[in-house]
Order: structure tokens, then C-alpha cells, then sequence
């Protein structure tokens, strides 16, 4: 095929977003600080429910790991592709190329099956709130955290496993600004037919299976919504909600707006963008939606910098 297959690869070429020299200075600038508000807001929402009393209940249990994965994979990805703004050829060695998809592939996975039980959650906070502590008990929500995270490492390991134990060609540039799986594969010189299907058919399964939970947790969540008499009693219920369904519903679109695109000479653009938005800025988008349209959250916020200013009043200053 005109392809040269090499068994000994040290680096890929990252492509990176752009190579025009007007903009890399001002999309530095942005993806820092899209960056940086992530970390703030995914950190400080992992220490908000886990320091404030109020706030140790299976909803917030869920939303902290949920907040432990978008740190997790826009980590993974954000400080590499920042560099390629800085650095005439972003270089990633072998195996740095390969713990990056390792990772990024784990927390990814574990975010849409922790966003599949914080939609179980809902559902039964709203459907059963007389038996939602018996049900939402702490053993059932650590075993909802725990299942994904292990199922998110086996397939990571596998599709690891069949990637980099194949044959790369002599080209090692990756047309994206992280490994991501389909840019590798695009490089293997062996047959990539059998890491495709198995690819697809994860793939497949782990979008249908999770949108799966989510949407018939939220439709038996309508019928009750519908079956409610009075106008307050369904305000409540959409507002207990409303933060969960907002996140899966930008989540959810971005995905399908990659995936159900139809390719095209344009399609390399439109999906770098599109990942841009999933690996970045969803991750940012997350706490500051649960932060803006949370009261419980807004008000634990209140407390912890109180409890804080009122520590550091206490603290004898002593200027010299």
C-alpha cells in the first residue's frame, strides 16, 4: 500500500487548533482561562461536598465525582494542548501519547455513567421521596460510582492494549490537538478493522445504554411532574432537576452533534471544535450550572468563605 511499517515509534506530532500565527496568542489566552475557571470551579465544587455538612447527600455525592471526572479529562488534555500554542512543534512522546487516551478515555466514560445515576437519583427523589435515604443508601451510591470507574479502566486498558501493541507507519502526525483513538488508528499500518468495530461497539453502547437510563428516569419523572395539582409542587420538582437535566442536555448534544455529522472536507474542523467543547468548556460549564442554579450550593459557598474570613480574622498578623 505504499506504506512503510515501523515497530519502533519515540513521539507523535500533535497538529494542535491552528496554524496561523495571528491567532495563537489570543486563543492561549482564552483556553487558559477556560482552563483555569475548570480547575477553580471542579476542585472547589470536590471540596465544597465534602466539607460542608449539608451538603452529604447522594446528589452531592454524585456531583462530586462528576466534578472528579471533567477535572480528570480536561486535565488530561488541557495543559498538553496549551503548550502547542508556545512551541513551533508540540511534540508528545510514545508513551505519554498513550497514558494521555488511557486516562482521557477512563474519566470520560465514567462521567456518562455517573451522569446515568445522577438521572436515577432524580428520579427517585422525585418519584419516591418517602423511601428515596432507603433507596439513594450510601452502599447503592458507591457502587454506582465504583462499577464505572472500574468498567471505564477495562475498556480503556483494552482499547490501549490494541492500539499501541500494532504497527504505526512512518507518518506520526496526529491530526488533532490530543491521542484521541480514531487520529491513532488513523496512523496503524496492520489492520485496524478489528479495533474499529470493537471502538464502534463500545462506543455504541456506552452513549445508548447511558441515554438509555437518563431519558426513562426523566420521562417517569414527567409523568409524576404531570399527575402534580398544584403549580408550586411542580416548580420544585422541575427546580430539584433542573441543574442535571441542563448538564446532560449540553453534554448529550455535543456528542451527538460530533458523532451524527455527516463528513465532510469540512468535518476535520467542525470536529475539533466540537472536542474542544466536550474536553474544555463542558468541564468549565458544569459547576458554574450547578453553582448559578443550585441555592443549596450558592448558600454552602456562602458558609465556606465565612468559616474561612473568620479563621484568617482570628490568625495573630503580626507585621515586622
Amino acid at each position: 500500500m505504499g506504506k512503510h511499517n515501523r515497530t519502533v515509534l519515540s513521539e507523535f506530532i500533535l497538529l494542535g487548533i491552528t496554524d496561523r500565527p495571528e491567532l495563537q496568542a489570543p486563543l492561549f489566552g482564552l483556553f487558559l482561562l477556560i482552563y483555569v475557571v475548570s480547575v477553580v470551579g471542579n476542585l472547589g465544587m470536590v471540596t465544597l461536598t465534602k466539607v460542608d455538612a449539608r451538603l452529604q447527600t447522594p446528589m452531592y455525592f454524585f456531583l462530586r465525582h462528576l466534578s472528579l471526572t471533567d477535572f480528570g479529562y480536561s486535565t488530561t488534555v488541557g495543559p498538553k494542548m496549551l503548550v502547542s500554542f508556545v512551541v513551533d512543534e508540540n511534540k508528545i512522546s510514545y508513551y505519554f501519547c498513550a497514558t494521555q487516551l488511557a486516562f482521557f478515555i477512563m474519566f470520560f466514560i465514567s462521567e456518562l455513567f455517573i451522569l446515568s445515576a445522577m438521572a436515577y437519583d432524580r428520579y427517585v427523589a422525585i418519584c419516591h421521596p418517602l423511601l428515596y435515604t432507603v433507596m439513594m443508601s450510601p452502599r447503592l451510591c458507591r457502587v454506582l460510582v465504583v462499577i464505572p470507574y472500574i468498567y471505564s479502566v477495562i475498556l480503556s486498558s483494552l482499547t490501549i492494549l490494541k492500539i499501541f501493541t500494532a504497527l504505526f507507519c512512518d507518518s506520526n502526525v496526529i491530526r488533532h490537538f490530543y491521542c484521541s483513538s480514531l487520529s491513532l488508528i488513523a496512523l496503524l499500518c496492520s489492520d485496524t478493522q478489528e479495533i474499529q468495530l470493537i471502538i464502534l461497539m463500545f462506543s455504541t453502547f456506552n452513549l445508548v445504554s447511558s441515554l438509555l437510563i437518563v431519558l426513562v428516569s426523566y420521562i417517569l419523572i414527567l409523568v409524576i411532574i404531570l399527575r402534580m395539582n398544584s403549580a408550586e409542587s411542580r416548580n420544585k420538582a422541575f427546580s430539584t432537576c433542573g441543574s442535571h437535566l441542563t448538564v446532560i442536555t449540553v453534554f448529550y448534544g455535543t456528542l451527538f452533534f460530533m458523532y451524527v455529522q455527516p463528513k465532510s472536507s469540512e468535518s476535520f474542523d467542525t470536529d475539533q471544535v466540537a472536542s474542544l467543547f466536550y474536553t474544555l468548556v463542558i468541564p468549565m460549564l458544569n459547576p458554574m450550572i450547578y453553582s448559578l442554579r443550585n441555592k443549596e450550593v450558592k448558600n454552602a459557598v456562602c458558609r465556606t468563605w465565612n468559616m474561612c474570613a473568620n479563621v484568617l480574622l482570628k490568625i495573630p498578623w503580626r507585621i515586622h
